[in-house]
């Protein structure tokens, strides 16, 4: 019995500010848009990424990331991710996106690390909660204090 057909892409473009565009024009309907951000997956093996909505899958093209934080869980040091996964933040990975110098962190270690840029209002909440210390800014974090990495501390 034949496997699944090849995966190719398919006109479907994750931007890097969250938007979903299809052939060019943009996913306009909400339900749809949430879905696709749920149904994001990472295939190691191939390198790809796709979007999965029940028994439909099919390669999406991603600008930057796949991934987006959408909520920061300060107290028990938690990124919420766009597919409304949750997992620690790693700090030590936090950097600045060459495109426009949004926040972008490491996620979904099990998978090699993939990069997930936080979305305006998870990056405003990360910012305020920085505080200024002997040896450079950190973050209040899980009840801990961490050191932001060299590149933000500038």
């Amino acid at each position: 019995m034949p496997g699944p057909p090849p995966l190719r892409p398919f006109g479907l473009v994750l931007h890097r500010d969250g938007r979903w565009t299809h052939e060019g024009q943009p996913v306009r309907n909400r339900k749809l848009r949430a879905a696709f951000d749920r149904g994001v997956r990472f295939l190691p093996e191939e390198g790809k990424y796709v979007v999965t909505l029940g028994r439909f899958r099919g390669e999406i093209e991603v600008e930057e990331t796949g991934f987006f934080v959408t909520a920061l869980d300060l107290e028990r040091g938690l990124v919420k991710l766009s597919d409304r996964s949750e997992e620690p933040l790693d700090v030590d990975s936090l950097r600045l996106s060459p495109h426009d110098g949004a926040l972008v962190c490491t996620v979904k270690p099990d998978l090699g690390g993939l990069p997930a840029r936080f979305f305006h209002a998870a990056q405003a909440e990360l910012l305020d909660a920085v505080e200024d210390g002997p040896q450079g800014p950190r973050l209040p974090l899980a009840g801990a204090l961490r050191h932001l990495p060299a590149e933000l501390a500038g």
